[in-house]
């Protein structure tokens, strides 16, 4: 289930209870930010880890099957809890969540192998900066965002598929493209993905199943959107060891 059906779920079932905006957003940030350290104490575990490294990659062989797992499952997961958020209970969308952080950080470990320590944090200081002010203007601005949000949806198909293609052609253009649009795409992505949860928060009440699990889809959202903003700096700001 994408957050335009739980949006429309949430209109429909309105109750007089008491609207909780403020506190379902802080529990947002609050599963975003664990989700994140998770992630990153992850991957410096096993980038720092030899014996660990190994078990997702052979220099002698390249890819292990655990690390082909690895690399693709992520993206399993997040169809799994979109699609499962109705059958699903509040806990074990959260230990799905917990999972996927853990999966996310072993595959970026590959990251920290990649570019150098210095050019990583910097480019996470700007990535936590963009997104910073893009949360604020999503949450303030009186603009509405919907149309704006399906623009960057288009834009954003329009990139995996162009990202798809270029796997093939190895265009170095055509990657700087693409990673200019990304950093665009989700940088605008953030500030309506705030906004679109403000409006889903207002419509909440405090104590239920359905608040619980939408604080975790809500949190999956912004780290998603934080996470691929960073990689697409990272093609910018990234220094090769």
């Amino acid at each position: 289930m994408n957050i335009n059906e739980l949006e429309k779920d949430i209109r429909l079932n309105k109750t007089s209870a008491v609207p909780v905006a403020k506190t379902y957003l802080s529990g947002v940030f609050g599963w975003m930010f664990l989700a994140m350290s998770i992630t990153a104490v992850t991957s410096w575990w096993f980038a720092s880890t030899p014996q660990l490294l190994r078990l997702l990659y052979n220099p002698q062989a390249g890819m292990t099957i655990l690390g082909w797992i690895v690399l693709l499952s992520p993206i399993g997961f997040v169809l799994w809890m979109s699609a499962g958020f109705r059958r699903m209970s509040a806990p074990t969308l959260a230990i799905l969540f917990v999972v996927y952080s853990v999966l996310m950080g072993m595959s970026l470990s590959f990251i920290l192998l990649a570019y150098t320590g210095a050019s990583i944090a910097t480019t996470f200081m700007i990535t936590a900066g963009m997104f910073g002010v893009m949360a604020i203007t999503g949450y303030t601005t009186k603009t509405d965002l919907t149309k704006f949000g399906s623009i960057m949806f288009m834009g954003l198909i329009g990139i995996i598929i162009a990202m798809l293609v270029n796997m093939f052609m190895h265009s170095s253009g055509l990657d700087y493209i693409i990673s200019f649009l990304g950093v665009l795409i989700f940088t605008g992505l953030t500030a309506y993905d705030v906004q679109k949860l403000k409006r889903i928060g207002a419509g909440m009440v405090e104590g239920a199943e359905n608040t619980r699990k939408m604080t975790i889809m809500g949190a999956l959202t912004l780290y998603l959107d934080f996470i691929n903003l960073f990689l697409f700096l990272l093609r910018f700001f990234g220094n090769r060891r």
